[in-house]
C-alpha cells in the first residue's frame, strides 16, 4: 500500500498556473499519493480581517503536513505570504516542517529566501520532486 504524503504548496495565486502544472506533475506517478493542504483560491482564508488571522489559518492548514512545497520562482522574494509560510514551516511548529524548493520550468533565478530555507531544491521533474519529498519526509 502506497503511503499518502501530506503537503501544503507554497504559491501565489497570481502564478497560479505554475501551482496547476506542479499539480498536475505529482499525479503523473502512480507510486505517490498525496493530499494537498494548499490554500484554495476560493477559500475564505483569503477574506482573514488582518494579517494575524491569516497567519494563523495558514498555519492551522499547514499544520498536518509532513513537508512544505515551495515554488522556488523570483517572485517568492517579493510574495509577503510565501515568506510568512517558509517562516512558519521552519519555526511556527515544535518540529520544523521541511521545505523542498521546486524551480519552475525555465527559471535559472530563484529567490534567495527560498534557497536559504530549502532542505532540498529541485528542477521542474517529477521524479526528482518525489524523491526529494521521499527523502525529507520521515
Amino acid at each position: 500500500m502506497t503511503r499518502t504524503h501530506h503537503l501544503f504548496i507554497s504559491h501565489s495565486w497570481a502564478y497560479g498556473s505554475s501551482y496547476n502544472n506542479l499539480i498536475n506533475l505529482l499525479r503523473q506517478s502512480y507510486s505517490f499519493t498525496f493530499k494537498d493542504y494548499s490554500v484554495p483560491q476560493d477559500n475564505p482564508i483569503h477574506n482573514a480581517g488582518n494579517d494575524t488571522q491569516l497567519q494563523q489559518d495558514i498555519k492551522e492548514q499547514m499544520s498536518p503536513c509532513s513537508a512544505v512545497i515551495v515554488l522556488a520562482g523570483v517572485y517568492a522574494t517579493y510574495s509577503k505570504w510565501i515568506n510568512k509560510e517558509i517562516d512558519l514551516a521552519k519555526g511556527g511548529f515544535s518540529k520544523p516542517k521541511p521545505v523542498i524548493a521546486v524551480r519552475p520550468w525555465g527559471n535559472q533565478r530563484i529567490s534567495q529566501k527560498v534557497r536559504d530555507a530549502a532542505d532540498r531544491l529541485v528542477g521542474w521533474n517529477t521524479q526528482s520532486i518525489i524523491s526529494a519529498i521521499k527523502e525529507v519526509v520521515p
